[in-house]
């Protein structure tokens, strides 16, 4: 096939989708629902995943060393918390900061017997970790430390932020899933629809010994095209329903979410790619049936 028959086909697409503008609309529209919500979708598992890294770099865990250990052991033992993998932060905090912090809390009436060198309270480090969900794998190995005693718990916090997480990538993952469906099954209806209005033209193609390629490709344009528009109006919707529902939140709960300005290129080229794969796709699949039969039989003769 030579570049102009290339391009007759190309133009035939583009003509296919204006001829059956009514039909394409409603895709386009149809299709654009599903991008955006998929792309919200995707942006709201990101943004949550945000929250609990944040929160979980906030939150610190405790870690208490055995009673008498020196200022020296206790430096090297900080130096072993640090080489964990899954370790963000370490801060140590003497057993004397401790009873200063408890006098600044309750008064000096309870420690007026106690001196300054006495070993009341434990040295300890404060730890935040990189991944809540490797928390107890990483409290295991903080507790194989010698001269480690004991970690806080902060199991249930860890495990209720990782669900948390869990449970929105689940669903947005099921809800693009079910999207992509719906899209798919439009688009292949809307251009079964154009196939119909040129059976007759399609039969006389088949007749003449066109191939299915030949045949094929203006529905596969006309696919795409809708999924190129789609994807297009689907990128500015969802910058400014992103901006507009983030604004909203945040004057209500206040929470550093993610701007939609460092996203918005790749969510425009997913969309792209998105849009004219479900077009190209629901062309491909539309054209099946039609491909089988010769002739006379695509008229039902």
């Amino acid at each position: 096939m030579g570049i102009s028959g290339f391009g007759y086909l190309i133009k035939e697409g583009i003509i296919n989708v204006w001829n059956n503008r009514i039909m394409s609309i409603a895709s386009i529209c149809v299709l654009i629902s599903c991008l955006v919500l998929t792309g919200s979708a995707s942006l709201l598992t990101l943004n949550v995943a945000k929250v609990v890294d944040d929160v979980g770099a906030e939150n610190e865990t405790k870690v208490f060393l055995d009673m008498g250990v020196s200022d020296v052991e206790a430096a090297y033992i900080g130096k072993d918390i640090e080489k964990i993998e899954n370790i963000s932060s370490v801060t140590f905090y003497s057993g004397q900061e401790a009873i200063n912090q408890y006098k600044d809390m309750v008064g000096d009436t309870l420690f007026e017997n106690i001196k300054d060198d006495d070993d009341v309270l434990p040295h300890a480090y404060h730890i935040t970790m990189i991944d809540l969900s490797l928390y107890d794998e990483t409290v295991n190995e903080i507790m194989q430390i010698e001269g480690v005693d004991t970690v806080g718990d902060r199991k249930e916090l860890a495990r209720t932020l990782t669900d948390l997480n869990q449970l929105v990538s689940a669903i947005s993952i099921a809800v693009i899933i079910a999207l992509t469906v719906i899209s798919l099954f439009i688009v292949s209806n809307t251009i079964r629809v154009t196939m119909y209005s040129r059976r007759f033209e399609i039969s006389i193609m088949k007749s003449v010994g066109a191939t299915n390629a030949f045949v094929r490709i203006p529905f596969i344009v006309e696919g795409m095209l809708i999924g190129l528009i789609s994807a297009i109006v689907s990128t500015f919707a969802l910058y400014f329903l992103y901006t507009a529902i983030m604004d909203a939140i945040t004057s209500m709960i206040p929470f550093v979410y993610i701007p939609i300005s460092n996203l918005i290129l790749y969510v425009g080229v997913a969309f792209v790619i998105a849009g004219m794969s479900i077009g190209a796709i629901g062309g491909f699949i539309s054209m099946r049936k039609y491909l089988k039969k010769e002739g006379n039989e695509i008229l039902g003769w």
